[in-house]
């Protein structure tokens, strides 16, 4: 049977293929949206305070440790992923996400909780974070990065629905109990997603699509290896700063509101929900836009964008919260575009066939990035009294990610590269 034949006959949800793929789609946001949970650990920060009897800066260990193991294993993900397949590997990850949340339901003290949650929950996050972009990416060859795009974003709107859900039944049950109720909701939500996970024939076109040629020409003259490469080393620096400054920002954006604007707690409290919103629609934006300009452009955009919002904030003033609600629109906008264009451009500079590997190796960017950018805002806010000051160093960082995007992500150095390895 040739390949049209099988692409004629292939069901998925007992739809043709390509009707079906879109339902793996949203089975993927619903899993992202169950890992993306991670991000709203503020919610359970002062229940454990008062639990454990702990300070702020030992309440935010675990969630350091989730971001920490979360990127280290994506690498780990992208070796297995071919001998063990995508539904093994989403059980494995499902099930240890699982058992965390259910063990730190049972800590007594933080150094516990840091390797139930931080360790178990991290490595749990990122063994399956990567297998919903890696499916997408294969069943919409055609329209790779919108469908990564569309796939993350239920991470990065995780914190819109389930930090109202976590506060709603922590209020009821109690943090702990809370913790043991999403252990075991996630892990059937899990488990149940992932036996319907699984890759195209190799070869498999929809019918009547068209595949964008920036990604076809790529795949003929771009080398495999992506360490031979100038464009790898480029793409994981800007990446690395993209995220250090998202999450740097995402880790202040309620201090910041509450000491530079004097706004109302509650008030900042409840326009994280709105940048979580930015921060979840950037994501098919920037997939979207990969797929039809390189990824230089677009990360140049991103840097120019967070250079105009650390400029607004360096001069933010009490009472001007408009000005504090668009420079973190577009903090978190952007971090969640670098969420989308990371993988994307991954596709795009790299060989298509070692996807799962080489993004896992490029996501290593995001643990540094997490690990530099929160340990750097809390030191220069002990150093200089306010956090003002974190926005100049991420301006330079800004300035220094469009120099380095402009000089190493192009097509046409790696072409050349390739040409001097063969």
């Amino acid at each position: 049977m040739n390949l049209k034949d099988n692409s004629d006959n292939l069901k998925l949800f007992g739809l043709p293929a390509e009707q079906g793929r879109w339902l793996l789609l949203v089975l993927g946001i619903l899993l992202l949206l169950c890992l993306g949970t991670v991000y709203s650990w503020s919610i359970f920060r002062k229940p454990l305070e008062i639990l454990l009897d702990i300070g702020a800066t030992e309440s935010l260990l675990p969630y350091t440790f989730v971001l920490l193991f979360y990127s280290a294993l994506m690498p780990i993900t992208g070796l297995f992923l071919d001998r063990l397949g995508t539904r093994r590997v989403t059980i494995c990850g499902g099930v240890i996400v699982g058992l965390g949340y259910i063990l730190s339901s049972f800590a007594t003290n933080i150094s516990v909780l840091i390797i139930t949650y931080g360790v178990l929950v991290g490595t749990g996050v990122g063994i399956v974070y990567g297998i919903p972009m890696v499916v997408a990416a294969s069943w919409f060859p055609e329209k790779k990065g919108l469908a990564v795009g569309m796939t993350i974003i239920g991470f990065g709107l995780s914190p819109v629905v389930t930090a109202p859900l976590a506060k709603a039944l922590i209020d009821i049950y109690g943090v702990q109990q809370t913790l043991f109720i999403l252990g075991i909701g996630f892990a059937v939500i899990i488990l149940v997603i992932a036996t319907t996970l699984k890759l195209p024939p190799q070869g498999w076109q929809p019918q009547g699509g068209k595949i964008i040629r920036q990604n076809a020409t790529n795949q003929n003259y771009l080398p495999s290896h992506i360490f031979r490469t100038r464009s790898f080393y480029g793409l994981w620096l800007c990446y690395a700063i993209g995220t250090l400054v998202g999450l740097s920002a995402i880790g202040i954006s309620s201090s910041v509101a509450q000491e530079i604007i004097k706004m109302d707690p509650t008030l900042a409290a409840s326009s994280v929900s709105l940048f979580a919103l930015f921060n979840g629609l950037s994501r098919p934006l920037f997939g979207w836009l990969t797929d039809r300009f390189p990824p230089r452009y677009l990360a140049v955009a991103s840097y120019t964008l967070i250079l105009i919002a650390t400029i607004l904030m360096m001069n933010a003033q009490e009472g001007q919260i408009l000005i504090y609600l668009t420079a973190f629109c577009i903090f978190w906008f952007c971090l969640g575009g670098w969420l989308a264009l990371a993988p994307t451009a991954t596709l795009t500079l790299f060989n298509p066939e070692n996807y799962a590997r080489n993004y896992g190796i490029v996501f290593t960017a995001y643990g540094a990035g997490a690990l530099l950018g929160t340990l750097a805002t809390g030191r220069i806010r002990d150093v200089f009294g306010s956090y003002q000051y974190v926005f100049y160093p991420m301006a330079l960082l800004a300035i220094i990610g469009i120099f380095v995007a402009l000089s190493t992500l192009k097509r046409e150095s790696l072409m050349a590269e390739n040409v001097k390895l063969s």
